[in-house]
């Protein structure tokens, strides 16, 4: 069934890795023993690959739609509800006795890096049936976030999911955790149907082996993808598209306090762009606008305030040296 195209139900699905966060800061080290380190914030956040995304997006003015897996527990329960009080479509968030909500405990230090420990939950074990298809690709932007952790998605059905939303008009964008060769054959089922690839430098590396962003951008458009945005932390971000269009956007200034959900913004300031049908540098500008107001706060999302937030410092704020 191929949907209203000239009348979408949302502007953005983002699918995946969903996960409840608690964060701490500053993180300095471990106490011995059953010793206490005494910080100056804390707090609480959805995250994930698809979970900060879809907040970060909701709270720039998109009609968003979450699909995810959380555990029946009190995790699970606040996820959702922080997904509803962002207005954030939870419909398609699926919950089964057993399951456990992803979670992490994220130790934040002063630098901004983030040691964690997480709980792997329920991202695992979500599946979008063939009957809920048509309802989740009814969208302008679909996302998958994520994909290398969704075991029972990553068997095929993504690559079905993201197929159909290409099919029904939509433009698909695509996340990943990866750290080997070895994730690359869950993550190959999708790029023919992904338009824009939008892993870490690190991850995008770690799939093909090669160092130059020019020549790991290529390995991803001969998968199939459109274009290639690599994000490269506090360096930026890199566009390579099948078109041959290719160019490096600096990263912001600013005093970073969590680079906690950065990658993840950075796809919702990408959407973002997509549906304000922004050019692709200033695409690439805002999303990396929307990642750096991200590392302003404690947790993810926590520095994105609205679209206009966004865009004022996008124009006012300088490059890092």
């Amino acid at each position: 069934m191929v949907t209203d195209l000239k009348a979408p139900a949302f502007d953005y699905v983002s699918m995946g890795f969903y996960t409840f966060d608690c964060l701490a800061w500053p993180f300095s080290h471990m106490p011995e023993g059953a010793g206490t380190l005494l910080v100056d914030d804390y707090t609480l956040a959805v995250s994930g690959a698809a979970g900060t995304a879809a907040i970060a997006a909701a709270k720039m003015g998109l009609k968003t739609m979450a699909v995810a897996g959380v555990g029946q527990d009190l995790m699970g329960d606040w996820v959702l509800q922080r997904l509803a009080y962002f207005g954030v479509d939870t419909a398609m968030v699926q919950s089964q006795p057993g399951w456990r909500t992803s979670s992490s405990m994220v130790t934040t230090r002063m630098d901004g890096s983030r040691p964690a420990l997480h709980l792997r939950g329920a991202t695992k074990d979500f599946f979008v049936a063939d009957t809920d298809i048509a309802k989740v690709t009814n969208t302008k932007v679909f996302h998958a976030g994520g994909v290398g952790l969704m075991e029972a998605m990553d068997k095929g059905q993504t690559a079905k999911v993201m197929q159909a939303a290409k099919a029904n008009g939509a433009i698909t964008t695509v996340d990943v955790f990866a750290g080997s060769p070895a994730d690359l054959s869950a993550i190959a089922q999708v790029l023919p149907y992904t338009d824009y690839f939008m892993p870490s430098i690190e991850e995008a590396q770690a799939l093909c082996g090669r160092s130059d962003h020019a020549d790991t951008a290529k390995f991803f458009l001969d998968m199939g993808v459109k274009a290639c945005v690599l994000t490269l932390g506090g360096e930026g971000a890199y566009y390579h598209d099948r078109d041959g269009v290719s160019f490096k956007v600096p990263a912001y200034d600013i005093k970073v306090k969590c680079t906690c959900g950065c990658g993840d913004a950075f796809n919702a300031g990408f959407a973002v762009g997509l549906v304000k049908d922004f050019d692709p540098e200033t695409r690439v500008r805002f999303a990396q606008a929307t990642s750096a107001l991200n590392a302003t706060g404690l947790g993810s999302q926590a520095g994105v305030e609205s679209f206009e937030h966004t865009l004022n410092f996008m124009k006012t704020t300088g490059a890092k040296a």
